[in-house]
């Protein structure tokens, strides 16, 4: 079905619930999505948008910080609180929407509860914002700035959006980071993006630790507390 996207302008969208066994579906059978709050994510710069967000979640609060400052800086080390830039993109070599058709299918088999939305939109990306997915809502009411930097990644990295949850984002990406390097600075971008990723993700909770696990891996995946 990513195929033929360009033929039918729908994306293909892998639809989970909270529950999935709740007869609710939510968001998608509760109606708690809210296409027309949102603006257009051509409206937004993706790099200006993790730069702001990394000042947000590096800055050390003294007064609510459970962490000390040493403590802190070392979540994000070797970066610390600066904002290293955006990761250079990499010759897409693996065909994306092949890609995306696996990952799907490998989804399904382990979300069989999963339901299919078809969406009218150009990518991917803009189909989050589309729909009026409110996932990262804790975070950032407006979806469009989220879908400019999954557009953006799209681009540099062939990812292409796959599954949406609740407060879950599933993305298969073609051109994964390879070196150490590489992988450092997308795992800032996932920080400023999506920061429980790292704070409340695997052990240990830091970005270096978080970019050894995404090297060369097909599949990035977020969740919002």
């Amino acid at each position: 079905m990513y195929t033929e996207h360009a033929r039918s302008g729908l994306w293909p969208l892998l639809l989970d619930a909270l529950d999935p066994n709740d007869g609710e579906f939510r968001p998608w059978g509760s109606g708690e999505v809210f296409p027309e709050q949102m603006s257009s994510p051509a409206s937004h710069d993706p790099a200006g948008l993790l730069a702001q967000w990394w000042a947000t979640y590096t800055a050390v609060d003294d007064d609510d910080d459970m962490l000390d400052v040493k403590r802190r800086l070392a979540v994000t080390a070797p970066f610390g609180q600066v904002w290293p830039g955006l990761a250079a993109g990499r010759e897409t070599v693996t065909n994306p929407e092949q890609l995306a058709s696996e990952f799907a299918e490998a989804f399904l088999t382990d979300c069989p509860r999963t339901r299919l939305g078809l969406v009218a939109a150009p990518s991917g990306a803009e189909a989050l914002t589309a729909v009026g997915w409110a996932g990262p809502c804790n975070y950032e009411n407006d979806t469009a700035k989220f879908s400019a930097v999954v557009r953006d990644w799209e681009n540099r990295f062939g990812a292409r959006v796959v599954a949406v949850g609740f407060s879950t984002l599933h993305l298969s990406v073609a051109a994964p980071p390879l070196s150490e390097h590489e992988a450092l600075l997308v795992a800032a971008e996932h920080f400023a993006f999506c920061p429980d990723n790292i704070w409340q993700g695997s052990r240990p909770y830091t970005l270096a630790a978080y970019a050894e696990r995404i090297t060369g891996a097909h599949r990035w995946d977020f969740w919002w507390d």
